[in-house]
């Protein structure tokens, strides 16, 4: 029933903004499909490509590196059949209709724009696994795992991926898509392959932190340049409403253990900050201050408030349609910030 409501809204956002964009003399531009992006391409865990950072059940796959080459599929009929469709004005895909990438442009420019794509050099996402230890509202993994052929990047693929890194000169990696990163067992040996070839890259990841509890998932976590503690609530109950099968303590502690593990190293990296995803059951003013006052003592490096869409019975209206938190830190594209270091 989640998933029936959720696409008809996105279908529904999507015939809204065809309408927008046929009515001002407008159409579409894919910053990730044109190279503009450092996010959403993402390599995943069965080496698919696909061109946004959810997609679950396929429909955003533009190749496949077990049978081509990164460039082939770069330049390839599926991608450019969407770079195509977009630029006539069309929504090629549901996903489209709220994905951070999709810009109006004007129709005049169209013809222009065809061709006039760049190689992803500033960044991709690498999906090293498709598993996770917990049951969010709303994933929909049950749908993720019919199409994913294989569920963790081997050290071969680890191995390709990193040469693609390397070969094409991308500057920045997002260790993450739609599994919890340190569920696997070989996420040290990952980083360290992606590392050690590529030792001038920017890596990200996020972790719901619940399994970054031993040294050698802390000395892994020590290979990043920054990650981010997913951890949506200021205590256990305002937490596992969402991020069902959680525990609030434990992930905090252990948010805390790697600042303290880090800093004991006189390492600045990675930098650790805390993402706290707002809904309409953690976003009340208390708990937001608690939120802030446990972030200063844990000592992250920030703490990042990020509204959502989903699930829509969710929506935090007081971000989106109060000026609750216009004084809370500053204004990114993931939603408000407060720098603490």
């Amino acid at each position: 029933m989640y998933l029936f409501w959720s696409h008809l809204l996105w279908k529904s956002l999507g015939a809204f903004k065809v309408t927008k964009a046929r009515i001002f003399g407008k159409v579409f531009h894919c910053r990730a499909l044109h190279g503009d992006s450092d996010y959403s391409i993402c390599i995943n865990s069965d080496l698919t490509v696909s061109c946004n950072c959810v997609d679950y059940d396929g429909s955003g796959h533009i190749g496949d590196l077990k049978k081509q080459d990164f460039r082939e599929i770069w330049s390839g009929d599926v991608a450019q059949s969407l770079r195509t469709k977009l630029l006539s004005g069309k929504l090629p895909l549901w996903l489209c209709s709220h994905c951070r990438e999709l810009r109006f442009i004007d129709k005049r420019n169209a013809k222009s724009m065809a061709d006039a794509y760049a190689f992803p050099t500033r960044g991709i996402m690498v999906e090293n696994t498709v598993n996770c230890n917990l049951r969010c509202t709303s994933c929909k993994r049950h749908v993720l795992k019919k199409i994913r052929t294989n569920t963790v990047l081997s050290e071969a693929d680890m191995h390709k991926v990193s040469s693609i890194v390397k070969n094409y000169g991308i500057e920045m990696v997002s260790f993450l898509n739609l599994g919890e990163p340190f569920l696997c067992r070989q996420v040290g040996e990952q980083l360290a392959i992606l590392r050690n070839e590529n030792p001038g890259i920017f890596i990200v990841s996020h972790s719901n932190g619940l399994l970054i509890d031993t040294d050698e998932k802390r000395n892994a976590a020590m290979l990043l340049d920054e990650i981010l503690f997913s951890i949506d609530g200021a205590d256990q109950a305002s937490y596992v409403k969402y991020q069902r099968g959680g525990d609030f303590e434990k992930a905090y502690s252990n948010m805390k253990s790697l600042i303290d593990y880090r800093n004991k190293r006189n390492s600045k990296k990675p930098r650790i900050k805390w993402k706290y995803i707002l809904f309409n059951w953690n976003d009340k003013n208390e708990l937001v201050a608690s939120a802030i006052e446990l972030a200063k003592q844990a000592n992250v490096d920030a703490l990042i408030f990020t509204p959502t869409l989903g699930p829509i019975w969710g929506i935090s209206f007081r971000y989106y349609f109060t000026r609750s938190f216009e004084r809370i830190g500053v204004r990114t594209w993931a939603g408000r910030e407060i720098e603490l270091s």
